[in-house]
């Protein structure tokens, strides 16, 4: 084998090493995604097909006035989010964020149930009066439904 030949070979195994870690590094990335949706563009997207209840998702909008409840455990508390187009019912067991509180703007991640009511795994309220999560805040820009500092 010649010294040419031996180069070679070395450098096609380093390219193989190389763009097999690339490829992991990519599966990892795809299956820890997690995508931001409106309750609009859920209700197009369950239109078209139902949502698998494995895949991971996040929803944003405001909550619904009176709509906030207890379920009889005590623990977990059902609500609806809007982008005042669409509501999209959630339920929640868990502890809710001290600034948790209807008509506010909050961010919920978690799964979609066959029914149709988002099972959220964790809920995020808004720090202050005067932020709001980006994701909420385009969606409502979206909507035609903004009514923060004019951007």
């Amino acid at each position: 084998m010649t010294r040419k030949r031996r180069r070679l070979y070395i450098v096609g195994g380093f390219m193989l090493i190389f763009a097999t870690a690339a490829a992991l590094v990519l599966a990892a990335f795809e299956e820890n995604i997690v995508f931001f949706y409106s309750p609009t563009e859920l209700a197009r997207m369950m239109e078209q097909q139902p949502i698998p209840p494995e895949r991971r998702l996040r929803i944003g909008g405001l909550v619904v006035e009176d709509s906030v409840g207890r379920d009889m455990d005590g623990v977990t508390i059902t609500f609806r989010v809007t982008d005042t187009v669409e509501v999209v019912p959630v339920k929640f067991r868990g502890l809710l964020p001290d600034l948790f509180r209807e008509g506010q703007g909050i961010v919920a991640e978690g799964s979609m149930a066959g029914d149709g009511t988002f099972i959220a795994t964790e809920v995020l309220a808004k720090h202050d009066e005067n932020y709001m999560p980006k994701e909420v805040a385009e969606a409502l820009k979206e909507a035609g439904q903004w009514q923060g500092d004019h951007e």
